[in-house]
């Protein structure tokens, strides 16, 4: 909608999690080594947790872009609410196995076929479990036996698990001792500072094409992070507001006022969930937890919908403020 009136190439603040536009804050950097010194070590867990909108998936996407996949074979499972049954039989799914109707130890026993066939080609199986707190700790000690494979002394599965921060709650669990001694790494995602997230917002801009319209001012960038705390998922959310809000407006420059002003017309228009809440520690695995989930997943639902009928207006408008122009005397015939 915007995106021709500011000559960009594509839609700079989207919701689906897009590796191109990946921005290495010092938070999303340091969690991208992590995983990268999980792949040079060749087994046990590495664990990434981050808050709802951190930038999670968007840090996997961008792992999986520049794996070599000549020596490594991966898969990446977003989990739901899996039992220790049911996260063995997505397990073998996510790596592209068919027949896994059976029973327990026939899904194992097809799982340690597959990933024996895997090293007798010289390829490493790597799993990894998006919105891993959704497990149950049963599942997460499935996870475990399938990294008892070996050919020798050597793993045949290596598995990073990133999940909310509740996730950790999960691992503390007495059950789960021998699992906290295979993780050879973790670490938290963090939110990131206002001097990042006006980095964040030029980098997406940038890499979308963008010539300097409009213009963010200082004091605009400040209210931004004011409001999303440094979380990614909210930036994109009110810089794409903030876009179209310019589109309609016929702005060039966004200042704080602007930034304001969206930040209400979101709070009446939609379930909002205030970013705060996002980025506070979470005590227990609690309805609280996923009725917040619930309200963001709402939250840019509605938000999509909006957009779709703000732009439906507009066009119509603006063909009835052509045909009112042409009408006029000394108009365009």
């Amino acid at each position: 909608m915007y995106e021709s009136y500011y000559n960009l190439r594509a839609k700079p603040f989207q919701l689906t999690p897009d590796p191109s536009f990946f921005f290495g804050s010092k938070g999303h950097k340091r969690a991208m080594s992590y995983l990268e010194y999980g792949l040079h070590q060749a087994e046990g867990f590495i664990v990434v947790t981050g808050e709802i909108g951190a930038g999670k998936t968007t840090l996997v996407r961008n792992l999986l872009r520049k794996l070599p996949t000549d020596g490594i074979v991966a898969a990446h499972l977003v989990s739901t609410q899996l039992d220790s049954d049911d996260i063995l039989r997505m397990i073998g799914a996510a790596f592209g196995l068919d027949r896994l109707d059976g029973n327990k130890v026939q899904v194992l026993q097809r799982i340690e076929a597959f990933l024996r066939d895997c090293a007798a080609r010289q390829q490493r199986a790597l799993l990894i479990v998006d919105e891993a707190q959704n497990l149950t700790a049963k599942a997460v000690e499935e996870l475990r036996m399938l990294s008892n494979f070996q050919v020798g002394e050597k793993p045949l599965l290596q598995s990073f698990l990133l999940g909310q921060p509740e996730f950790r709650d999960t691992l503390r669990g007495e059950d789960l001792l021998q699992l906290r001694q295979r993780v050879i790494a973790s670490y938290h995602l963090g939110a990131m500072d206002e001097t990042e997230t006006r980095h964040y917002i030029e980098h997406r801009m940038q890499l979308a094409g963008w010539s300097g319209a409009p213009m963010f001012t200082d004091a605009a960038y400040e209210e931004i992070h004011r409001f999303a705390r440094g979380i990614p998922r909210m930036i994109n959310t009110l810089a794409d507001r903030l876009l179209l809000m310019g589109y309609l407006d016929d702005l060039q420059q966004i200042d704080a006022p602007q930034v304001v002003q969206v930040v209400d017309e979101m709070r009446q228009e939609m379930a909002f969930v205030d970013p705060e809440d996002l980025i506070q520690p979470v005590k227990s695995h609690s309805r609280v937890n996923m009725n917040t989930q619930l309200q963001v997943e709402l939250f840019e639902e509605r938000l999509t919908r909006v957009e779709e009928s703000v732009g439906n207006v507009l066009r119509l408008a603006r063909q009835v403020l052509d045909l009112a122009t042409s009408k006029r005397p000394g108009g365009k015939n």
